[in-house]
């Protein structure tokens, strides 16, 4: 049985939800059809994280998940097995397991990589793909015999400052290379930090509505994260300092909250450095999209505005060129670069030296800065052509939320209802829409659908899936 399931479990990164979603739904799924039965053991965090080609905290943030709602049981040394109390059970009536979206040729974007409204997918028809290729050709001719061996656990030096400069730049942030460690994606990045940082049982604020990968690695790790509210001003800091005054972080999307869209003002960025300061606490400040900008100049970064070593600076390259890279950075305090210095060689950097050498180039020779600009007037007329579609086609029932930047839209209900089983019915329909609820930690914040828009390429495509969203609704009345 074992066999069987480890055969089939697959991953899909084109799929919207989460890899460890993915590995969370598909065991439940085994379970409920009798394939992994009560009592049978599950391949270590390490082995299954290995033979699927992820990160272990993304194996880990399924199992947990999986043990916090009873399906599974840890017994420590001895492994992670199915619970024995599901033996005499109908576990297949019990569980009501909702089937994986499935990613069919008729549901593809016609370029035969994503579905439309797939999130997090920058414009990918429009990366410079033959500059590209000729910048990893280079490296590839060019390198030297060392670039053989074994890299930087830190990332490559010339990244490191290719990077610095780009900060200085366009951010305002001025940092030395020794502070930038360059990490596979987001959740190596949070591994690194929760590794260096936190230990078990500390509490972390979390922006709620908030990115949903970002709980279960946490909770993973044996924190104790803490939802504090979203509203118009960004994360409510008087709310987190009422709910949690002693928590060790907080992780937060300031320049461009994910996924409400909106802005931490200025009072409150000042009154959570102060309390960051006062507490001796660590800000986490996710600034995974702020390149791309449609109107005017983002407010300055917390990393900028912070004089007392407080805030570790995220950045990725996912949004900006192309998620493969699996590459993001982080900027830590310059007194914590010894500690991050032991926690890194302890990981390593799952980055290959190529792509960081490539990256590298693409910046210090100003392609990086070019693509950028070139994109932001593809991005603004992508998305005005899906809020104009919603607007022709679903007035009666969305409303298009405002904002600055991005490459997703998200679309309020005007009038409550339940996004989830819309946005399950439209990814059967091969449309790649998420609903805000599932964003949602515990605070209400009404209802909604978020769409990318990144990838359509032309203005009756966009009108064509909006239509067959469209469909959706007109069905439910």
């Amino acid at each position: 049985m074992m066999r069987q399931f480890l055969s089939s479990l697959t991953l899909d990164s084109r799929l919207a939800d989460p890899l460890y979603r993915q590995i969370y739904l598909r065991i439940k799924d085994a379970i409920a059809q009798g394939t992994l039965q009560a009592g049978s053991r599950l391949p270590s965090v390490r082995g299954l994280a290995s033979d699927l080609g992820v990160a272990r905290a993304t194996v880990e943030s399924a199992y947990a998940q999986l043990i916090a709602e009873g399906f599974l049981q840890s017994r420590g040394q001895a492994g992670t097995y199915v619970s024995p109390q599901l033996q005499n059970l109908p576990v297949r009536a019990a569980l009501a397991v909702e089937p994986m979206p499935t990613v069919t040729a008729n549901a593809l974007h016609p370029n035969g990589a994503t579905q439309p409204f797939q999130l997090g997918l920058p414009a990918l028809d429009a990366f410079p793909r033959a500059l590209w290729q000729r910048i990893v050709g280079r490296q590839l001719r060019t390198s030297p015999l060392a670039a053989l061996a074994h890299p930087s656990t830190q990332g490559l030096p010339e990244l490191r400052a290719a990077i610095v400069n780009y900060l200085q730049l366009s951010r305002g942030i001025s940092c030395r290379p020794e502070q930038v460690f360059i990490c596979a994606g987001y959740q190596a990045l949070l591994d690194l930090v929760i590794g260096t940082l936190l230990k078990p049982d500390d509490q972390v604020w979390l922006e709620d509505p908030g990115y949903p990968v970002t709980l279960p690695l946490f909770q993973a790790a044996g924190m104790r994260p803490v939802a504090v509210p979203v509203d118009e001003q960004g994360m409510n800091i008087a709310s987190g300092m009422a709910r949690a005054p002693q928590a060790r972080m907080a992780v937060l999307t300031p320049t461009h909250q994910s996924p409400l869209g909106v802005s931490l003002s200025l009072a409150r960025r000042m009154a959570l450095l102060e309390w960051a300061q006062q507490q001796a606490a660590w800000v986490i400040e996710d600034d995974y999209d702020s390149e791309v900008r449609y109107h005017g100049r983002p407010l300055p970064p917390l990393k900028s505005l912070d004089r007392q070593g407080r805030v570790l600076y995220a950045g990725t390259f996912s949004k900006t060129l192309f998620p493969a890279l699996r590459m993001a950075y982080l900027v830590v305090p310059a007194g914590q670069v010894e500690a991050f210095g032991r926690s890194s060689r302890l990981r390593g950097c799952g980055c290959p030296p190529l792509l960081q050498a490539s990256v590298a180039d693409f910046i210090e020779q100003g392609h990086f800065y070019r693509h950028l600009k070139r994109m932001r007037p593809i991005y603004r007329q992508r998305r005005a052509w899906l809020a104009q579609a919603l607007e022709q086609q679903l007035a009666k029932y969305l409303t298009v939320a405002s904002q600055d930047g991005g490459i997703q839209l998200l679309a309020r209900f005007k009038q409550d209802g339940e996004d989830r089983r819309l946005a399950q019915d439209a990814w059967r329909c091969g449309l790649s829409v998420q609903a805000l609820s599932d964003w949602r930690i515990t605070e209400p914040t009404g209802t909604g659908l978020l769409m990318g828009f990144a990838n359509f390429t032309q203005q009756n495509e966009t009108e064509r899936a909006v239509a067959r969203l469209a469909e959706l609704f007109k069905g439910r009345n």
